[in-house]
């Protein structure tokens, strides 16, 4: 049974409760809460408040996102992961989101893998420290400097870091990469949105994109969670739609129903 997750992306419109309603109201397991959204974390709320009181709605805080840039590693960004690992921490998260950098910078061969090396190197301990998984995630722009789910799988090895590094497969960003290998046993989430616009190009998807899975969805997400399923994995499955259509439906609630049901039909 797919267990899914609400990324506050998703109902962006919607404070910190109103988020926990929904998610509680469609039997999710848990959320992800944002700093990258006009409102503060929790709208303001003390984070311990916060997480007890997701607990209290039978909710998991799955992650708090993000760190922004992590694998662009320097003192400032590291008093940054500093700070929302300890919010994390408090509010009882079980990780924090990591975004590489997607400037079109230090994208050489050999410069992004040491780069991605030094990132991890100094997070591991951080999170040792909280008790934090960190979630990376690649992006499957052209201009990431963390594309490939093989890159950040060879990094995490190399550093020892297996299990206290996990990966966010998103299906989004695994079509704009050319698909490629996927690695159940480093994933810790799935990110779904879908795309159903017929004329933009896969090179050419961006944010805007990203609506609610449907019959007409272009990124083959179902295929996707079938094959990791098939693999063994069977991890939280995280609504991420970035669209203002999205963002704009009067029923969040029913289209997001909607969507589960037509994923619980035809998923194997």
């Amino acid at each position: 049974m797919t267990r899914f997750a609400l990324n506050h992306m998703t109902v962006a419109h919607m404070d910190y409760v109103q988020l926990l309603d929904t998610a509680a109201a469609l039997g999710c397991i848990g959320v992800e809460v944002r700093n990258d959204l006009p409102q503060p974390l929790f709208d303001g709320m003390d984070p311990a408040e916060a997480g007890a009181l997701a607990r209290s709605k039978g909710l998991r805080i799955l992650a708090l996102a993000e760190v922004k840039r992590f694998n662009d590693w320097s003192d400032d960004k590291a008093a940054e992961a500093l700070a929302l690992m300890k919010i994390a921490q408090a509010a009882g998260a079980e990780a924090v989101s990591l975004i590489p950098r997607n400037d079109n910078l230090g994208m050489g061969n050999g410069e992004r893998q040491a780069a991605l090396r030094v990132a991890l190197k100094a997070l591991k301990p951080m999170l040792e420290d909280h008790n934090l998984t960190g979630m990376v995630e690649p992006l499957g722009f052209e201009i990431c400097a963390l594309r490939y789910k093989s890159e950040a799988v060879e990094a995490i090895e190399a550093t020892g870091s297996k299990g206290r590094f996990k990966l966010v497969h998103d299906t989004f960003h695994h079509t704009l990469a050319n698909g490629g290998p996927i690695f159940p046993e480093h994933t810790g989430i799935v990110h779904i949105s879908g795309v159903t616009d017929q004329t933009v190009s896969i090179a050419d998807m961006r944010d805007p994109h990203r609506v609610l899975v449907t019959p007409g969805d272009r990124l083959g997400n179902i295929d996707q969670i079938d094959a990791l399923y098939a693999a063994g994995w069977a991890g939280p499955v995280s609504f991420e739609a970035f669209s203002p259509d999205v963002h704009a439906l009067a029923d969040p609630e029913a289209a997001l129903r909607a969507s589960m049901d037509h994923m619980t039909r035809v998923i194997a």
